[in-house]
Protein backbone atom coordinates (compact mmCIF):
# COMPACT_ATOMS: atom_id res chain seq x y z
CA UNK A 1 0.00 0.00 0.00
CA UNK A 2 1.22 3.39 -0.75
CA UNK A 3 1.93 5.26 2.44
CA UNK A 4 2.11 9.19 1.89
CA UNK A 5 3.33 11.99 4.71
CA UNK A 6 1.65 14.38 5.96
CA UNK A 7 1.83 16.95 2.80
CA UNK A 8 0.34 13.46 0.81
CA UNK A 9 3.62 12.95 -1.76
CA UNK A 10 4.28 9.45 -1.64
CA UNK A 11 7.80 7.72 -0.49
CA UNK A 12 10.74 8.03 -2.85
CA UNK A 13 10.72 4.59 -2.95
CA UNK A 14 7.42 3.95 -3.78
CA UNK A 15 7.10 2.64 -7.32
CA UNK A 16 6.38 5.81 -9.76
CA UNK A 17 2.95 5.17 -10.94
CA UNK A 18 2.62 6.17 -14.82
CA UNK A 19 -0.85 5.88 -17.12
CA UNK A 20 -0.37 5.46 -21.16
CA UNK A 21 0.46 8.77 -21.28
CA UNK A 22 2.36 11.54 -19.14
CA UNK A 23 4.04 14.97 -19.38
CA UNK A 24 7.59 14.93 -18.52
CA UNK A 25 10.20 17.07 -18.76
CA UNK A 26 13.65 16.82 -19.97
CA UNK A 27 15.82 19.23 -18.53
CA UNK A 28 19.05 18.85 -19.41
CA UNK A 29 18.07 19.53 -22.94
CA UNK A 30 15.93 22.60 -21.79
CA UNK A 31 12.15 21.20 -22.40
CA UNK A 32 10.18 21.44 -19.15
CA UNK A 33 7.49 19.82 -20.87
CA UNK A 34 6.57 17.53 -23.34
CA UNK A 35 3.75 14.61 -23.52
CA UNK A 36 5.23 11.53 -24.19
CA UNK A 37 3.46 7.98 -24.57
CA UNK A 38 4.50 5.38 -22.15
CA UNK A 39 5.01 2.21 -24.14
CA UNK A 40 6.02 -0.72 -22.43
CA UNK A 41 6.48 -2.51 -25.93
CA UNK A 42 8.98 -0.18 -27.45
CA UNK A 43 12.50 -1.30 -26.00
CA UNK A 44 14.35 2.39 -26.66
CA UNK A 45 12.89 5.83 -25.93
CA UNK A 46 12.48 7.74 -28.70
CA UNK A 47 12.30 11.99 -29.12
CA UNK A 48 10.97 13.79 -32.19
CA UNK A 49 14.14 15.60 -34.03
CA UNK A 50 15.01 17.28 -36.72
CA UNK A 51 18.00 19.06 -38.00
CA UNK A 52 20.20 17.05 -36.72
CA UNK A 53 23.99 17.94 -36.61
CA UNK A 54 26.77 15.71 -35.36
CA UNK A 55 30.47 17.48 -34.57
CA UNK A 56 33.03 17.50 -32.15
CA UNK A 57 33.52 19.03 -29.03
CA UNK A 58 36.91 18.96 -27.49
CA UNK A 59 37.26 15.89 -28.87
CA UNK A 60 33.77 14.38 -27.64
CA UNK A 61 31.19 13.32 -30.11
CA UNK A 62 27.91 15.83 -30.04
CA UNK A 63 24.68 16.40 -31.61
CA UNK A 64 22.72 19.56 -32.15
CA UNK A 65 18.74 19.31 -33.10
CA UNK A 66 15.82 21.02 -32.99
CA UNK A 67 12.64 20.14 -30.99
CA UNK A 68 8.89 20.99 -31.78
CA UNK A 69 8.06 20.20 -28.01
CA UNK A 70 4.16 21.48 -28.04
CA UNK A 71 2.27 19.19 -30.21
CA UNK A 72 0.31 20.76 -33.14
CA UNK A 73 2.62 23.72 -32.91
CA UNK A 74 4.72 23.17 -35.64
CA UNK A 75 6.11 26.94 -35.19
CA UNK A 76 7.56 26.79 -32.18
CA UNK A 77 11.13 24.89 -31.46
CA UNK A 78 14.04 24.31 -29.10
CA UNK A 79 17.46 23.79 -30.11
CA UNK A 80 19.37 20.85 -27.76
CA UNK A 81 22.63 19.85 -27.53
CA UNK A 82 23.61 16.57 -26.10
CA UNK A 83 26.85 14.10 -26.30
CA UNK A 84 26.20 11.20 -28.38
CA UNK A 85 26.45 8.03 -26.18
CA UNK A 86 26.77 5.72 -29.43
CA UNK A 87 24.69 4.89 -33.10
CA UNK A 88 22.04 2.42 -32.88
CA UNK A 89 19.82 0.55 -35.74
CA UNK A 90 16.54 0.75 -34.22
CA UNK A 91 13.14 -1.26 -35.67
CA UNK A 92 9.96 1.49 -35.73
CA UNK A 93 7.05 0.08 -34.60
CA UNK A 94 6.21 -0.63 -38.29
CA UNK A 95 9.22 -3.01 -38.84
CA UNK A 96 11.49 -0.63 -40.47
CA UNK A 97 15.27 -0.38 -39.40
CA UNK A 98 17.05 3.14 -38.75
CA UNK A 99 20.24 3.89 -37.49
CA UNK A 100 20.00 6.49 -35.00
CA UNK A 101 22.02 8.37 -32.86
CA UNK A 102 21.55 7.89 -29.21
CA UNK A 103 21.53 10.32 -26.63
CA UNK A 104 21.33 9.82 -22.27
CA UNK A 105 19.22 12.87 -20.61
CA UNK A 106 17.83 13.06 -17.41
CA UNK A 107 13.95 12.60 -17.65
CA UNK A 108 12.07 14.09 -14.67
CA UNK A 109 8.03 13.31 -13.47
CA UNK A 110 6.65 15.11 -10.60
CA UNK A 111 9.59 15.09 -8.32
CA UNK A 112 11.64 12.20 -9.74
CA UNK A 113 14.55 12.66 -11.99
CA UNK A 114 16.29 9.68 -13.64
CA UNK A 115 18.72 8.99 -16.39
CA UNK A 116 17.38 7.12 -19.98
CA UNK A 117 18.49 6.62 -23.11
CA UNK A 118 16.86 8.50 -26.16
CA UNK A 119 17.29 7.89 -29.82
CA UNK A 120 16.82 10.73 -32.04
CA UNK A 121 14.44 10.36 -34.96
CA UNK A 122 11.93 11.97 -36.68
CA UNK A 123 8.54 11.33 -35.55
CA UNK A 124 6.31 13.48 -37.80
CA UNK A 125 3.68 10.84 -38.61
CA UNK A 126 3.95 9.75 -35.06
CA UNK A 127 1.27 11.79 -32.68
CA UNK A 128 3.38 12.40 -29.87
CA UNK A 129 7.07 13.99 -29.51
CA UNK A 130 8.35 11.61 -26.91
CA UNK A 131 8.07 7.80 -26.44
CA UNK A 132 8.93 6.60 -23.31
CA UNK A 133 10.03 2.79 -23.78
CA UNK A 134 10.68 -0.06 -21.16
CA UNK A 135 14.22 0.32 -20.98
CA UNK A 136 13.38 4.10 -19.25
CA UNK A 137 11.13 2.35 -16.51
CA UNK A 138 12.85 -0.59 -15.50
CA UNK A 139 13.55 0.22 -11.53
CA UNK A 140 10.54 1.73 -9.67
CA UNK A 141 7.79 2.19 -12.66
CA UNK A 142 4.34 0.90 -12.40
CA UNK A 143 2.32 1.73 -15.60
CA UNK A 144 -1.65 1.79 -15.30
CA UNK A 145 -2.68 1.15 -18.85
CA UNK A 146 -6.26 2.45 -18.55
CA UNK A 147 -5.00 5.64 -17.02
CA UNK A 148 -3.77 9.15 -18.36
CA UNK A 149 -1.65 11.68 -16.87
CA UNK A 150 -1.60 10.19 -13.39
CA UNK A 151 1.34 13.04 -12.53
CA UNK A 152 -0.92 15.68 -13.84
CA UNK A 153 -0.61 18.18 -16.51
CA UNK A 154 1.69 20.58 -17.22
CA UNK A 155 1.37 24.38 -19.03
CA UNK A 156 3.82 23.77 -21.61
CA UNK A 157 2.52 27.20 -23.31
CA UNK A 158 3.64 29.26 -20.10
CA UNK A 159 6.91 26.57 -19.43
CA UNK A 160 8.04 28.20 -23.02
CA UNK A 161 6.95 31.51 -22.46
CA UNK A 162 4.39 31.62 -25.30
CA UNK A 163 1.46 32.28 -23.03
CA UNK A 164 1.46 34.70 -19.73
CA UNK A 165 -0.27 32.60 -16.55
CA UNK A 166 -2.76 35.76 -17.16
CA UNK A 167 -3.74 34.03 -20.35
CA UNK A 168 -4.32 30.26 -19.15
Amino acid sequence: MNQKNQQGWSRMNDPLKLGWREWCALPQLGLPAIKAKVDTGAKTSALHTFHIEPFEENGRAMVRFLVHPIQKNEDFQVQCIAPVKTQRMVTDSGGHEEMRYIIETQCQIQNRCWLIEMSLTNRDSMRFRMLLGRRAMTSGVLVDPAASYINGKLKAKLLYGLKKKSEI
